[in-house]
């Protein structure tokens, strides 16, 4: 169930890195369409909805259930605009803050105990670059709606600026935010979820990887141990700090699957901007990470065009294949189980495993 899951979910991260919309609630006197509860925490400043760019020391919790409308089309978000309708757009249906951590664990377990056991798993999204707490949020329910992914969806939302202009604010709010997921991920851990997955985009994945060096360091394995697996899509992180961070983390959870594709022009142009030409989201070649328990998907082969920082999001055929892969763990296991599958070339080096994706009428 673990690995269905994190296959499930790698296609929630689409188009991350750009801004949509903002946020708008369903209309008095409307009903909501279909519902979709997802659970947040946020170190942005304010204490209500919309949160901006400002950094707050200390997190918000809440709750939010989107409405989905019926003419919604797969692999999209249907943004509000001045006259919100729930049969176009997708809309607030209800929020609900809590007073701390301890009462949206509360609320998270009231959901977990209405889901069948095998369910139970809970997902952490971590947003990437350029986010407003909008995309962050529309684009979770938007994928777990689509792929109808079991288990329930949280988003930690931290201050990004929302501005393609603001990458250096972007990545010290990354580093100021490690402090909020790690208490996130406490509270999470000690709910009734069977286990937590933390699935993490562009520079989530180094608010991620830095909040797991903080567990480790800290010697706070109880937390470390209940975390069933992570994804990182397209990570932007320098490839030394990525090693010097799973050193400290030592043993990484199982399984730890990183997506990536060789046309990925946004973390080309952050090279070009840091003088840095070697993203862990962009590597030529697997050995450079081999010493790792890690399998590293290579999607290039669905790279259509533009941006190309979240091929998947694009890519129908791509998502039409993960979305119907019964089981991870066979998929990207070393017995053959990967044909029929996830079409592509498996390369092992060492600890690392390398699955090169393939368009079925290519091969």
């Amino acid at each position: 169930m673990k690995a269905k899951v994190l296959l499930l979910i790698v296609a929630m991260l689409l188009t991350a890195c750009s801004y949509r919309g903002g946020l708008a609630r369903v209309p008095a006197g409307l009903e909501a369409a279909t519902i979709r509860p997802i659970f947040f925490a946020t170190t942005r400043q304010t204490d209500r909805l919309p949160f901006g760019a400002l950094r707050s020391r200390s997190s918000i919790y809440g709750l939010v259930d989107v409405s989905i409308p019926p003419i919604h089309k797969a692999g999209q978000i249907e943004w509000p605009n001045a006259k919100p309708n729930p049969q176009k757009h997708f809309l607030l249906a209800s929020t609900e803050t809590y007073q701390d951590g301890a009462g949206m664990r509360t609320g998270l377990n009231k959901v977990l105990a209405k889901k069948d056991p095998k369910d139970r798993a809970v997902i952490i999204f971590v947003h990437g670059f350029n986010n407003r707490f909008s995309d962050g949020l529309y684009r979770i329910a938007q994928m777990s709606h689509d792929l109808g992914l079991p288990g329930v969806a949280v988003t930690y939302s931290w201050p990004s600026a929302g501005n393609p202009l603001n990458y250096a604010y972007d990545r010290d709010s990354a580093l100021f935010a490690r402090d909020g997921l790690r208490r996130l991920i406490n509270e999470v851990t000690k709910s009734n979820a069977r286990e937590v997955i933390l699935v993490a985009h562009s520079l989530g994945s180094m608010v991620t990887m830095e909040t797991l060096r903080e567990l480790r360091v800290s010697g706070n394995t109880r937390a470390l141990n209940r975390i069933g697996g992570v994804v990182l899509m397209s990570p932007d992180i320098d490839l030394d700090v990525f090693k010097s961070q799973a050193d400290a983390i030592g043993k990484l959870p199982d399984p730890f699957i990183i997506f990536s594709s060789k046309k990925d022009r946004a973390l080309r142009l952050i090279e070009q901007l840091t003088g840095q030409k070697n993203r862990l989201g962009r590597l030529e070649d697997v050995k450079e990470i081999a010493e790792y328990n890690i399998t590293y998907v290579d999607v290039t082969a669905y790279s259509e065009g533009g941006i190309n920082h979240f091929p998947t999001a694009k890519s129908p055929a791509l998502l039409k294949l993960l979305g119907r892969v019964p089981d991870l763990e066979q998929a990207l296991s070393g017995d053959g189980g990967r044909t029929g599958l996830l079409p592509g070339t498996v390369l092992t080096v060492q600890n690392a495993t390398a699955l090169i994706l393939s368009p079925v009428a290519s091969r």
